[in-house]
């Protein structure tokens, strides 16, 4: 029997704002362009700090692998630093269902081969797999 990847539930649907969630199914089909249009439109209405440090940090992992997609692993470096510091900058281990830990492995797990050297222009890619956003099950507050 083939499991079915199910990312979020109806209550996260509920719960969350609609761009979120279009962005998550986006970035899931590997959409990371768009996922990035979705989030950034949530982004640039009136949003909490923490979401919107939030949504920039999920932005800009859709980016790194957008840059990728097109060749620019120097530019996709970027937005993985970027990323990577606006997560840490949130300080906390969910934020709207998403597993922060397990999605930042994900993340360095696809990505972190482009700090391996001073210009990762150097290097031919490897094959990455990035990551697949999955909600956890209870749904949480957010500003």
């Amino acid at each position: 029997m083939v499991e079915v990847f199910e990312p979020y539930s109806d209550a996260h649907i509920a719960a969350y704002p609609v761009e979120y969630i279009a962005g998550i199914d986006l970035y899931n089909a590997g959409e990371f362009h768009a996922a990035h249009d979705a989030w950034e439109e949530r982004w640039m209405g009136e949003v909490g700090p923490r979401e919107k440090l939030f949504l920039q940090a999920m932005i800009q992992s859709a980016v790194a692998f957008h840059h990728l997609d097109i060749g620019r692993p120097g530019a996709a470096r970027q937005m993985y630093l970027r990323a990577k510091e606006k997560f840490a900058r949130l300080g906390c281990p969910v934020f709207m269902s998403l597993d922060l830990a397990e999605y930042q492995a994900q993340l360095d797990a696809a990505l972190s081969w482009l700090l391996s050297v001073p210009d990762p222009r150097e290097l031919m890619q490897p094959e990455i797999v990035p990551p697949k956003i999955r909600l956890l099950a209870a749904v949480d507050e957010f500003e």
